[in-house]
């Protein structure tokens, strides 16, 4: 028979496991393909580009020189050769080509994770869709079909909702 010291402990370690993988899944639902890179350097597993504020005013930066988030297996399009040669933008293309989720239907399921989320953004999730926003804008500017375009649309109010819910005060 199990003492009350042991049953606990017992209770203790299942119900850690399940939060430990229940958090882990919860970091990995929003950009599932962020530990997918298939580029194969294992500094490049779930990156990031922005880890200062320089890094953020370089991104604002490259955004308004009119980078281009290209479709899948396409390169990212900077049009300064000066900004797209500095060093760690090869993880903002990483971030953009590998990371960031391109067809609608997979759009339309980050921002519904987004909307039933009650916790703030990591930094991380919170750069990924600002780029995703970045990415539907300017897939949404070269549709012609309108339903196609009302169902981008929809999607781009639905991130940008997400994002301002998570940038007001608590």
């Amino acid at each position: 028979m199990i003492n009350m010291p042991q049953w606990w402990g017992v209770i203790t370690v299942v119900y850690l496991s399940v939060y430990v993988a229940a958090t882990q899944h919860r970091r990995a639902a929003l950009f599932p393909s962020a530990s997918r890179i298939r580029r194969g350097t294992y500094a490049l597993i779930d990156p990031v580009f922005q880890h200062s504020v320089e890094d953020a005013n370089l991104l604002f930066e490259i955004l308004l020189s009119g980078m281009q988030i290209a479709k899948e297996e396409e390169a990212v399009l900077i049009p300064d050769q000066e900004l797209a040669s500095l060093r760690g933008v090869d993880k903002l293309e990483v971030v953009c080509e590998d990371v960031l989720p391109k067809r609608l239907s997979d759009i339309r399921r980050l921002a519904s994770e987004l909307s039933r989320r009650r916790q703030a953004l990591s930094w991380r999730d919170f750069e990924r869709t600002v780029l995703t926003l970045v990415y539907t804008t300017q897939t949404l500017a070269n549709i012609t079909n309108q339903h196609q375009r009302d169902a981008w649309t929809d999607t781009l109010v639905q991130l940008f909702r997400a994002l301002q819910k998570d940038l007001a005060p608590p």
